[in-house]
């Protein structure tokens, strides 16, 4: 498990000029602050949120959301029609999935991409079209691949030879055809955190590039399962087209080899983009993104004379991610003096590893401002810590916030929207936040939060010994 740094600060974080600024790109462009100093998302100010729905709390500027999934839609969109060639964009719903952000999602033109039986349930829930509908995951089982079938789910991406066994029983019991991709390893190692890293050899999803020839042979010498394309993703997080452009060009080489004995209409290209977190990163921007990675797959076909296919990708980050700010409560702070004379301030706030699992699994970095007033105080070095019993539990492992921040001040994190909720927990029986949706000046819940009613009720020892008391 990888572990935030413990130096003091960092090259990329310094002394900001106003401690009160929110930082473009990193927050939704919905967020701005009143003449109080209060912050407000979407036209809601935080205060009224955190009185209404308690903390923690997920907030989620709808507008954000949507206004990402139109632009990378037309982004892709764009660079493909300008080689001739069509594009799909998936919506990665492991990044965060309600019913309401698949409406979302799908409102605005893009499918939805799920890897489970559960964020399959949810998609169908929210009244989705199977046809626009794809399934992952590197061990489905029989039921969620019947199940999958059984509504028609636009394509199943095969992961391994036992599920393409599995596939293969199901759609010969039902009478379907199915629509497959082959999930194939580039063998590009994503600039990314070791656990993001998803095409090199040694991991668990997919064929290698060696292996997929035989792989698609066998698929379509299988009644009922159709090959419609290869699909390959080399991670997530990453920011610059390189490590894209050479996979796409890896991946159109296989293409052309296996079109030549049917065809493979769709090369679906994955996800992985990075947004910031912090204001020290710099993400690319997703025309530029579109433009690279759609003409180095234009190239490599060209160069081996062979048509465009059309292509799909899958973000979820992009889309979610900015979209998505947490509000905790403060509770009590601590100066601890470091090695070398430093000083850091510690602030802990009511939530933690539990709504953000990230900078523990992956030494995530984000950033934190208050949100509920303006300060003139001087900036101190300070990290933001849970309620958990962990010393891993860091919220926010390095910035500066103002040396008033005090009990009963809120705490925004932004950029909170994708895998927060997702990998959410119920560590030290901490009851999971409420997720609630603002638009114009309006909030509603989307999803409910737990309360210790709700924990206990699944606790089947408690109803054994309420019977026995009876």
């Amino acid at each position: 498990m990888a572990s935030p740094s413990r130096t003091p600060a960092s090259d990329w974080l310094s002394v900001p000029h106003d401690v009160n600024a929110l930082a473009a790109g990193v927050w939704p462009a919905n967020a701005a602050r009143d003449a109080d100093g209060i912050v407000h998302i979407a036209g809601m100010p935080v205060t009224e949120l955190a009185a209404r729905f308690g903390t923690p709390l997920y907030v989620f500027d709808e507008e954000e959301v949507r206004t990402r999934a139109r632009r990378t839609l037309a982004a892709f969109g764009d660079a493909a029609a300008a080689h001739g060639a069509a594009a799909r964009v998936y919506y990665a719903g492991k990044a965060f999935l309600s019913t309401e952000v698949v409406r979302w999602v799908l409102d605005e033109g893009l499918s939805v991409d799920v890897c489970t039986g559960g964020e399959l349930a949810v998609a169908l829930a929210a009244g989705a079209d199977p046809k626009r509908l794809a399934f992952h995951g590197n061990n489905k089982s029989r039921a969620e691949l019947d199940r999958a079938v059984e509504v028609g789910v636009g394509s199943i991406v095969l992961d391994s030879l036992d599920e393409v066994d599995r596939l293969a029983e199901i759609v010969a019991r039902r009478g379907a055809t199915q629509p497959v991709f082959i999930r194939v390893n580039s063998g590009v190692h994503a600039e990314t955190h070791d656990f993001l890293a998803t095409a090199h050899e040694d991991q668990k999803f997919g064929f290698t590039l060696e292996s997929a020839p035989a792989v698609a042979a066998r698929v379509r010498e299988t009644p009922g399962l159709e090959l419609v394309g290869l699909h390959g993703h080399i991670g997530s997080q990453i920011f610059g087209t390189a490590g894209f452009r050479e996979s796409a060009a890896r991946l159109v080489g296989l293409h052309a080899r296996l079109r030549k004995d049917a065809d493979l209409p769709v090369l679906n290209l994955g996800g992985g983009f990075g947004i910031a977190y912090t204001s020290a990163d710099d993400p690319t921007p997703i025309a530029a993104l579109a433009a690279g990675i759609v003409e180095a797959v234009a190239n490599e076909c060209e160069a081996r004379g062979i048509p465009m296919p059309d292509l799909a990708f899958e973000p979820g980050r992009a889309i979610v991610g900015p979209a998505g700010v947490t509000l905790y409560e403060v509770g009590t702070t601590k100066p601890v003096a470091l090695d070398g004379g430093a000083t850091r301030l510690y602030v802990s706030v009511d939530g933690g590893m539990s709504d953000n699992a990230r900078p523990a699994l992956y030494g995530a970095q984000y950033s934190a401002r208050i949100a509920s007033r303006c300060s003139d105080a001087a900036p101190v070095l300070a990290r933001v810590v849970g309620k958990h019993c962990e010393s891993g539990d860091i919220v926010v492992d390095r910035e500066y916030l103002p040396a008033d921040v005090t009990r009963g001040d809120l705490l925004a994190v932004p950029a909170t929207g994708a895998y927060c909720f997702s990998l959410a927990s119920n560590y030290n029986y901490v009851p999971r936040p409420p997720v609630v949706a603002v638009r114009g000046g309006e909030a509603r819940v989307i999803v409910r939060g737990e309360s210790i009613d709700d924990l206990l009720a699944r606790d089947a020892g408690l109803a054994t010994s309420m019977e026995r008391n009876v």
